[in-house]
């Protein structure tokens, strides 16, 4: 089972598109709630720019329901803005915090154990993330060592942040 989440209009081929409007596809559901997946039944997951529209309390929320439907080694794909990109603020639905590559931190149950015992996440979450900044256009075609400047000193220089975590 693959699925896309927050498709709206046009869903991913070879997945399931699913969103909290009807656009046409397969699954119309309100991914605020409890998802309609049994547990571990999902082996990918699509999601682009979705989860910068969830509240910092539903982001945790997706989290923990991503991790319940994914099946043990399953991938997700999260595409969002990057909290230093103009992409992050100029839409009004986007909610607070921007999305950080800090998040992909505590998603980490070792992590989370000895920096964050506090957190909402459920104890089981455990996702290791990788990912890459997708760089504006005019820095992505310099060499690779102005590209990591770029990301690190201008405000910027990342569009979006691309991650794929794997559930462990």
């Amino acid at each position: 089972l693959r699925l896309d989440l927050g498709c709206g209009k046009n869903p991913r081929e070879g997945f399931i598109g699913v969103d909290s409007r009807n656009f046409g596809q397969p699954v119309t559901a309100d991914l605020r709630k409890k998802w309609p997946w049994a547990d571990n039944s999902v082996a990918e997951v699509h999601c682009s720019h979705f989860v910068e529209h969830l509240t910092a309390a539903e982001r945790v929320h997706f989290v923990n329901e991503l991790y319940r439907i994914l099946v043990p080694e399953g991938k997700a794909k999260i595409v969002a803005p990057h909290w230093n990109s103009p992409r992050a603020f100029g839409d009004l639905t986007h909610q607070w915090p921007p999305v950080s590559e800090w998040w992909f931190l505590y998603v980490n149950k070792g992590w989370r154990e000895v920096n964050a015992p506090h957190s909402d996440y459920n104890p089981e979450v455990n996702f290791e993330v990788a990912y890459a900044p997708i760089l504006r256009a005019d820095i992505a075609q310099r060499n690779q060592e102005y590209q990591m400047y770029a990301y690190a000193n201008y405000k910027d220089a990342a569009q979006d942040l691309d991650s794929t975590w794997t559930k462990k």
